[in-house]
């Protein structure tokens, strides 16, 4: 191409400096808030789609690696969590340092650079420490605890990560206290009201013990993504359960697959009911890629049509799936050449470009030459609505394509 457009990335990640929380939390959290501890590794699986770290005591052989360490939580920091920079046959799962991570993992002045780097504008960043739908304050013993980490990490992303140095490049995504379906629609005007237009959610809330989205449960939640215009953005993984076959399946198994969780939450949604309910809701799957949705659609419509007189959405589900999906979801690749040549079948407006910055499966430095090699076919309009067009409506962002919040400095 003579020329590709910048790109605004819907699905990168960010990993958190070492201050979020300890700056942020009253100080009797001192010593069960999130804290980084320097340790040694005493073992670590990752079979099954299951990751199982094992943190050492001091003196004792092994590793060593910078831990989140919360209440009964101890996570690393491994390679996985930030590759880029490094060859893929040295990406290994192995505990790392802050110092043996690249800069722009956690800083924002290297993280532009980084984006600069990669012909990438603007940013939306998934967080590391909470996971990707905030399930480590979920699944912690003390409510009070969890939500204010919670609120300091939203605080710490709208504030310092997407704040005046970020020039409006970084784009917010904020958390909600999945137990509670009313703090998250506070949580989500709280936010909502400096300026963020994102929330992360998980693909499938059963797996982690919270209700299905067939339920009244989470409406609350809804209405005030549906009132504010805050898009719900799912990330692979936020049911903290990736895809696998078997307890030993490796990893190998759960990678080429991950885009199945997508596709069960996609069918959920399109079959719940809840897009006739709230009619301005939004969502997204980030790294789920897009070839799957074709037939997914095709399948949707059938059994729609077909059998919704015994499958329990005649009297909630009023238009076909492929309407819904057309209105209400988007799709989000970073590397997916079988499904930009099925683009028709997808929608031009329903998809969106992502770079997974820094994660292992991400094209940086070359999302540009990823992106030109796949998108070569395509008239210079439609790529432009995927690589950025697209994001600029759908987050809210700018004509420019940046994040015009407070103290933005857009």
């Amino acid at each position: 191409m003579e020329t590709f457009p910048k790109i605004i990335s819907v699905d990168d990640h960010t990993v958190e400096p070492p201050h979020v929380w300890r700056d942020r939390l009253p100080s009797k959290y001192k010593d069960t808030g999130p804290r980084i501890v320097r340790a040694p590794l005493k073992e670590m699986t990752f079979l099954g789609g299951k990751f199982a770290p094992v943190m050492g005591a001091p003196g004792d052989d092994g590793p060593i690696g910078d831990w989140w360490v919360y209440e009964d939580l101890h996570r690393p920091l491994t390679r996985l969590d930030t590759a880029v920079g490094y060859d893929r046959d040295e990406i290994k799962l192995e505990v790392i340092t802050y110092e043996q991570m690249r800069p722009g993992s956690f800083s924002v002045p290297e993280r532009l650079a980084d984006m600069d780097v990669n012909h990438v504008q603007s940013a939306l960043c998934f967080p590391t420490f909470p996971r990707f739908c905030g399930q480590t304050f979920t699944e912690a013993g003390d409510r009070e605890l969890g939500l204010l980490g919670v609120r300091a990490y939203n605080d710490w992303m709208v504030e310092e990560w997407c704040g005046p140095d970020a020039r409006g490049r970084l784009i917010p995504l904020t958390l909600v206290p999945l137990w509670d379906a009313r703090l998250a629609a506070a949580e989500v005007r709280r936010n909502a009201a400096r300026g963020v237009r994102a929330v992360a959610f998980s693909e499938i809330p059963p797996h982690l013990g919270l209700p299905s989205i067939h339920t009244d449960d989470w409406d609350p939640f809804l209405e005030a993504c549906d009132e504010t215009g805050t898009v719900i953005a799912m990330h692979i993984g936020s049911s903290s359960r990736m895809p696998s076959t078997s307890a030993d399946a490796p990893p190998a198994v759960g990678s080429t697959i991950t885009f199945a969780n997508c596709c069960f939450s996609m069918v959920d949604w399109l079959m719940s009911g809840k897009f006739e309910r709230f009619p301005r809701l939004k969502i997204m799957y980030a790294e789920g890629q897009i070839g799957w949705i074709p037939y997914i659609l095709e399948r949707a419509n059938v059994v729609w049509e077909e059998n919704r007189g015994w499958g329990g959405v005649a009297d909630k589900v009023l238009r076909p799936p492929s309407e819904l999906f057309a209105e209400h979801v988007f799709g989000c690749f970073f590397d997916d050449a079988f499904g930009l040549k099925n683009l028709d079948a997808i929608g031009v407006g329903n998809v969106l470009y992502e770079t997974d910055y820094p994660h292992s499966d991400s094209t940086w430095p070359k999302s540009r030459e990823v992106g030109e090699a796949q998108m070569g076919h395509l008239a210079p309009d439609v790529v432009d609505r995927i690589v950025r067009g697209n994001a600029i409506d759908l987050l809210g962002l700018t004509p420019d394509g940046l994040w015009e919040g407070p103290g933005s400095a857009a």
